[in-house]
């Protein structure tokens, strides 16, 4: 099996036209035409993550987060991003990404995210057409973030569920606890600027990472404000990916990194 079928796979969910004007995307490092031989999935592509690659065997590694973003004029090993493309070149390791075409895509990121917490009656929070179109002519709907309903419960209760479904070491909150959550709103990664959307929608709770000061200053007596982290909104990412890859080669050889870790940590 070559790189551009696994690549094909997940573009078939989560297609590249998806993504934001200013991602990046798709293939990495390496070429769409070499042979798989392993599979490692992450979040964000480190160098003890390319090590593994190398000592498991596994010549392609598939992450969220785009090792090259802002673009590289050289490879001299000046920065960490050119450190691991650099290895990765050496050793034949492939890298390729999957960003903000899984978060738009239905089922993506903000999907799973719901699916974790146990919500029901799940759209998106800020649809728009992709321009695609269904059998009988409607037009399919991508978006960022989603609402939902969970089983009512008071609103430290469901701060609790929040640390302890996304493995958070700290909730970052504020706003409306006496509040009884029935209505969700989410988005997985940075997703303050869907505040208003949440709003809104009547959402009881809005989720999400990265919220600024004012974020929750501005908000905090209309909604209750809940940022986890953005690692810890989008590691079940690799989950989305495993399920893609083994529906049709449930034999291949995929593994979750064992080297991977937040790179934030919380002194407590």
């Amino acid at each position: 099996m070559k790189i551009r079928d696994i690549a094909s796979m997940i573009e078939q969910r989560a297609p590249l036209h998806m993504q934001e004007d200013y991602d990046n995307a798709g293939m990495q490092v390496g070429c769409l035409d070499d042979t798989v031989k392993g599979i490692l999935l992450c979040t964000d592509v480190s160098l003890d993550i390319v090590d593994e690659a190398i000592e498991g065997g596994y010549n392609l590694i598939i992450s969220h987060h785009p090792l090259i973003f802002r673009g590289l004029k050289k490879i001299t090993g000046r920065t960490i991003v050119e450190s691991i493309v650099a290895r990765a070149i050496k050793h034949d390791i492939n890298i390729y990404c999957a960003h903000t075409n899984m978060d738009n895509t239905p089922g993506g990121v903000s999907w799973r995210m719901a699916s974790k917490l146990g919500m029901t009656d799940v759209t998106i929070l800020d649809p728009h057409p992709t321009g695609d179109t269904l059998a009988d002519g409607m037009p399919v709907l991508a978006g960022c973030g989603v609402v939902g309903n969970v089983t009512p419960m008071p609103a430290p209760l469901f701060l609790k569920l929040l640390k302890d479904t996304f493995e958070v070491g700290a909730v970052r909150y504020s706003g409306c606890t006496d509040k009884t959550i029935t209505r969700v709103a989410l988005c997985g990664g940075a997703g303050g600027f869907l505040v208003d959307k949440a709003v809104s929608c009547n959402a009881d709770v809005f989720v999400t990472a990265d919220l600024r000061y004012h974020d929750f200053l501005d908000h905090n007596r209309e909604i209750l404000m809940a940022d986890i982290g953005h690692y810890e909104s989008e590691h079940y990412t690799k989950e989305i990916f495993l399920e893609i890859i083994q529906e049709k080669n449930p034999n291949f050889a995929v593994a979750f990194a064992k080297n991977e870790k937040n790179q934030i940590q919380f002194y407590i």
